[in-house]
């Protein structure tokens, strides 16, 4: 249930993201357009080159995200095990993790989980971990309390 509620958290944010990155699209077209409109000239140029290059940023940006709806297909298909792999939620005495993609904390019953990549330093080292192992992260011991 916990994992479903942090999935769905998930989905809802790269869908939020890809939504602003479309309307910015359609903002840097416009602006293209009107840029275009403009007279000729070294102004008028590097204009254009400023907004293809903002473009391009965008592009990928939306790439990136893109690529992460289509991970979602593997939190869907999780299957618990003793061991922290994508998809696992790790409770600890210090803090909670959703190993999945970075996005922001998401509270469920007054307790954050923070949502985590695997290639997070913390995600690196909460990896093929199981329930009463420990890490250290900034000088700080945490001790892996549950592992599903």
């Amino acid at each position: 249930m916990i994992q479903q509620k942090l999935l769905s958290h998930c989905r809802s944010y790269i869908v939020e993201i890809l939504n602003g990155f479309e309307n910015r699209k359609a903002e840097i077209l416009l602006a293209l357009e009107s840029e275009s409109k403009s007279s000729a000239g070294d102004k008028h140029e590097t204009g254009r080159a400023m907004i293809q290059l903002e473009r391009e940023k965008l592009g990928e940006q939306i790439k990136k995200f893109e690529l992460h709806q289509k991970h979602l297909i593997h939190l869907e298909n999780h299957i618990n095990s003793e061991y922290v792999k994508l998809g696992s939620v790790v409770t600890t005495n210090q803090s909670n993790y959703y190993i999945s993609f970075p996005v922001r904390e998401c509270i469920i019953k007054s307790k954050i989980y923070y949502c985590i990549s695997a290639q997070s330093p913390i995600g690196k080292l909460l990896l093929g971990k199981k329930v009463g192992d420990q890490i250290i992260f900034n000088n700080t011991t945490s001790l892996i309390l549950e592992v599903f």
